[in-house]
């Protein structure tokens, strides 16, 4: 029964802090069209994010370090922690308030990461009202993520994959079972609103040829590599602006993104509606040289400096531009049929995200659930391994938030000195 009450509660926070930004977004953008900052005037692309980021950072530095605690890093944090895990309450509504913002502003980062903290602290709040031990308190919570990645995407088994893969939570059958019904309910109920695809809308795809079994290969080997420099462009910002006041890093991130706006404004926000350009061919190969270049370099940039977004998206867009480049480049080389854009694209996303989070079964998984397709398993393992081989085993990359995690941590230490006498349980909360 708390299982199932999560997933509701998730699932509703993840639709509600979805309206939010959508609602927002109509109000300002031409025509009311969700994400069209293309349309926006040059001066508009550029002062939009760095307006967010000074909003966003001024209120953070009223914050005091605790509450400025955010998102999935904010929640690995939290289920490390000795005891109890504690997911507050303020924390979750500065998460949707400013994660919110970020988007509407322009910054490249997406909503569901906040969805995921948002799902959590749900899971988190079912779980304080009842005497329950530490570990179902643990499970409520891994309920509460799988339910809002479930939603986000429908995909409710990746969403119970994810929480194992990327939460480190401990597999046991037990656990698992209450993990996988709050994601079907998250699953269920964004279906009911949103339908089968609640992102963006992939396309009939499927591979013509087993000769193209190597550019697929090669695809693997390049997002391996794309992952790789973003995550160790992401964990240098972190600790480079460690000491940085939010103010000063949020403005950074905010005039770095409207910079590359100014060029390629598709890297603004969060880009489903690029994307969904990618995967009906419908972008120039110059306009995917820009989107893949500064979408990585925007997004490393919000995520280092620590804005309070999530990177899922962006990393799902920047591993579309890969693969639809690479359809488009090699295109015609081969004496055999080749696969349409959308199918590169499909298996780059999904690589992409699976190298960046070091989640290669979720990624998987996702890919079938997304396509409804298990034709497409054969070249996505491919693909997924050989960016796992090249990121985790030739450059000993970890998961993204595992590395962030480590400065949030530091930053975290730095701060109780100055806080009021308290334990360090008490701080980090």
């Amino acid at each position: 029964m708390s299982a199932a009450l999560t997933g509701v509660l998730a699932a509703g926070s993840v639709l509600l802090f979805r309206w939010v930004i959508e609602y927002g977004q109509s109000l300002f953008l031409p025509g009311g069209r969700i994400g069209n900052y293309e349309a926006l005037p040059v001066w508009a692309r550029f002062a939009l994010p760095v307006a967010g980021g000074l909003f966003i950072g001024l209120a953070f530095n009223r914050f005091p370090p605790a509450l400025r605690q955010v998102g999935i890093t904010h929640m690995l944090l939290q289920l490390r922690n000795e005891g109890r895990p504690s997911l507050p309450a303020k924390n979750a509504l500065v998460q949707f308030v400013f994660g919110a913002l970020a988007v509407i502003t322009g910054h490249s980062v997406d909503r569901e990461g906040p969805g995921v903290h948002l799902g959590a602290a749900a899971g988190n709040y079912v779980g304080r009202g009842q005497k329950l031990s530490s570990e179902e308190d643990y499970t409520l919570i891994a309920c509460g993520a799988a339910a809002s990645i479930a939603a986000a995407f429908n995909t409710p088994l990746a969403g119970a994959i994810f929480v194992i893969e990327v939460l480190r939570v401990r597999y046991h059958i037990s656990r698992f079972m209450p993990i996988i019904l709050a994601a079907v309910i998250g699953a269920v109920i964004s279906r009911s609103i949103h339908g089968d695809s609640p992102s963006f809308v992939i396309p009939e795809i499927s591979l013509e040829s087993l000769g193209e079994l190597p550019i697929i290969a090669l695809l693997g080997v390049i997002i391996g590599l794309l992952a790789t420099g973003f995550n160790t462009i992401s964990r240098h910002i972190a600790e480079s602006t460690l000491k940085w006041s939010p103010a000063v890093a949020f403005t950074l991130a905010g005039i770095v993104t409207g910079t590359l706006g100014i060029w390629s404004p598709a890297i603004l926000g969060i880009s489903y509606d690029t994307l969904d350009n990618m995967l009906h061919n419908h972008i120039t190969i110059s306009a995917l040289w820009l989107l893949l270049t500064f979408k990585l370099i925007a997004t490393a940039v919000s995520i280092g400096m620590r804005l309070p977004g999530g990177l899922i998206a962006p990393v799902l867009v920047i591993g579309g531009a890969a693969g639809s480049l690479l359809a488009g480049v090699t295109a015609g080389l081969l004496p055999l049929p080749s696969s349409p854009v959308a199918f590169y694209a499909t298996i780059g996303m999904l690589t992409m995200m699976g190298a960046t989070l070091q989640a290669p079964i979720a990624a998987l998984i996702a890919l079938l659930e997304m396509t409804g397709n298990p034709h497409i398993i054969l070249p996505g393992m491919l693909a997924i391994v050989m960016a796992d081989l090249v990121s985790r085993v030739l450059f000993n990359q970890e998961s993204v938030f595992l590395a962030l995690q480590v400065t949030q941590r530091q930053k975290i230490r730095e701060a109780e000195p100055a806080a009021e006498p308290a334990t360090d349980k008490e701080t980090v909360r």
